[in-house]
């Protein structure tokens, strides 16, 4: 029997539509999953030689830049992690690029990765060279996919309407910022920076809807 499709998807093969429908992202997790075995099933020794030759801290920048930061996009550094980035990424990377499409979604977590991780670490070395923290932390393992998750979940914001779109706003807020002003790492830096990224981007949003206006499953 021939399978059902419509004009917005297939209707029949639900999953299979909604991969479909975001492409990037699930090339993307499925890198990571594949990354993460590798992970798993490697000896100590060659998993800490991976993960640091990785990493997008300062020694990797200074050295492979290029690699540091597309390297560290990646890979995750607890591959029994990978179950609970596989719901991220389907709760936050795809809704935002079937909305946007995969070039913009695309430029929103590159930009939010890349400047993200320059700026933050051009901090670490700042606070070494001041004696703030040890010269070690030039060599820390420095990888995930966090940073271009947190450009996700600011840039969603546009996607749902109003009011609900501020009581989002306000829980997205309050989990990134709380952890800066709080424990004050690195890493909560880099978090901050990417939601302030994918906030600033909502030009790339204008002329999309808002999903409440939306026609259905099948309107697109």
């Amino acid at each position: 029997m021939p399978s059902k499709t419509s004009p917005g998807g297939e209707p029949s093969r639900p999953i299979r539509s909604w991969v479909r429908s975001s492409p990037g992202t699930h090339v993307w997790l499925a890198v990571i999953a594949l990354t993460s075995l590798v992970i798993a099933l490697s000896p100590d020794a060659l998993e800490t030689y991976l993960l640091h030759r990785n990493s997008s801290n300062l020694h990797q920048l200074a050295h492979h830049p290029l690699r540091a930061l597309l390297g560290s996009a990646f890979w995750i550094e607890d591959p029994a992690d990978v179950l609970l980035y596989a719901l991220l990424f389907e709760a936050l990377h795809a809704p935002v690029e079937r909305w946007l499409g995969t070039p913009k979604w695309l430029f929103t977590v590159a930009t939010a990765h890349i400047a993200a991780t320059l700026i933050s670490q051009q901090v670490v070395l700042v606070a070494i060279r001041l004696h703030d923290v040890p010269r070690s932390m030039a060599h820390v393992v420095d990888i995930g996919v966090s940073y271009g998750l947190a450009a996700s979940a600011g840039i969603l914001t546009y996607r749902l309407p109003r009011p609900w779109r501020w009581l989002y706003l306000a829980a997205v807020l309050a989990f990134f910022l709380v952890p800066l002003a709080t424990d004050r790492t690195y890493t909560d830096l880099g978090h901050a920076i990417s939601l302030a990224i994918g906030l600033a981007c909502y030009p790339l949003t204008r002329g999309e809807k808002p999903v409440a206006l939306e026609q259905g499953p099948g309107a697109d």
